[in-house]
């Protein structure tokens, strides 16, 4: 399973490579009828990749033969590592990003985990946000804080706890339609444990642009 998931990992990667070259090709000869086609393939073609990734990892945690490898990160550098991944699908689509994180932030992880994690915040503040798209990176109290903010319309009611006016709501795998990037999200921030507390990913709505807000918290 592991090797077939994997075989499809890189034949969409492939597709996808040459979809963005003959989406420029479109633009640069002025045909943006099939520029604006393409790109809609494309970002269905990022999802895909994100969803194949997702399932060669969770079909690792759950034979137990991923091997978790924590060491210390530059988080910045993972921050543009994960927006070169999707610079493509954000320039074309018109989405202003803004990183607000101090280029000597340094913390502890698993660089592939958290990166995936971040795509898929962000493939979900793609989905719902009007033109923007912020990410805000921060230590305190003894945790890393990453948060991906968008400017949409926010999260639903139903995917929140409950009605109560407060932040770090959790998201609820048992009510909530959240879908496998929230789950494998949450699988990969509990499994980041120092001295017996484990990270946390919760959402909520507000942040600087009043927008959806997903967060993760690693101990």
């Amino acid at each position: 399973m592991a090797s077939s998931i994997h075989e499809m990992k890189i034949s969409v990667n492939v597709h996808l490579s040459e979809l963005e070259v003959i989406a420029l090709q479109a633009q640069a000869c002025g045909d943006f009828d099939t520029f604006k086609s393409l790109i809609g393939v494309i970002v269905q073609t990022h999802y895909m990749n994100a969803n194949l990734i997702q399932l060669l990892n969770l079909y690792k945690f759950g034979t137990s033969i991923y091997s978790l490898n924590v060491a210390k990160q530059s988080v910045s550098d993972m921050i543009e590592e994960a927006l070169m991944q999707i610079r493509f699908m954000l320039k074309f689509n018109g989405i202003h990003v803004e990183v607000d994180c101090d280029p000597d932030c340094s913390w502890y992880f698993d660089r592939d985990l958290v990166t995936c994690v971040l795509l898929n915040a962000v493939n979900n503040a793609f989905h719902y946000t009007r033109d923007k798209i912020r990410f805000v990176a921060n230590i305190a109290d003894g945790r890393l804080t990453l948060r991906v903010e968008d400017n949409g319309s926010g999260f639903p009611d139903v995917m929140l706890h409950d009605e109560e006016i407060h932040t770090n709501k959790g998201v609820n795998f048992l009510t909530a339609s959240t879908g496998l990037g929230f789950y494998f999200s949450d699988q990969v921030v509990r499994i980041h444990m120092n001295n017996g507390v484990c990270g946390t990913l919760t959402i909520e709505n507000g942040g600087a642009y009043g927008g959806g807000c997903f967060v993760v918290k690693l101990p």
